[in-house]
């Protein structure tokens, strides 16, 4: 059994495999541009990951890493937001699902945990959307003081 790391298939190219360690649960299906700051859905982690939970229920909220995996192509140039209001900007400018690897992280509110499942607030994932990995948000690491960002952002409220 090959463990999370690099394949060595490909001499000039490494393979990164990831293995999810569990999976959101929520009422929302289908990938769309929402309020997500309003939904409430689970994380479901798999039970043998359960003594690695310990202490996250004492945080606020939660850093969680997980794969589009309804996420198709690539597109090198978008409208943020499909929004054509907003300019023509590289896909690493957004936050666009269509990228070489479909990674998503979001910063969500951790309402309740029981066992291997936590019920979050903010989570921008659609049922059955697998979760890589869980960390505590703390704001002493996580919080950027005067960060800057791109003027078409101000278009998006």
């Amino acid at each position: 059994m090959k463990t999370a790391g690099y394949s060595d298939r490909h001499p000039k190219r490494k393979q990164i495999i990831f293995r999810p360690i569990g999976v959101v649960r929520s009422a929302v299906r289908e990938p769309e541009n929402r309020d997500w700051d309003k939904v409430v859905s689970e994380i479901h982690i798999d039970r043998k990951w359960q003594k690695g939970l310990k202490g996250l229920e004492d945080f606020s909220h939660l850093i969680v890493l997980f794969h589009l995996s309804r996420a198709y192509g690539v597109n090198l140039l978008v409208h943020p937001k499909r929004r054509k209001d907003l300019p023509l900007v590289g896909m690493f400018s957004t936050r666009s699902p269509h990228r070489p690897n479909p990674i998503a992280m979001t910063i969500c509110r951790l309402i309740k945990r029981r066992g291997t499942r936590f019920t979050v607030k903010g989570l921008d994932a659609i049922d059955g959307t697998p979760v890589l990995d869980i960390k505590p948000y703390i704001p002493d690491n996580d919080l950027v003081k005067r960060a800057r960002v791109a003027k078409w952002i101000y278009g998006l409220r």
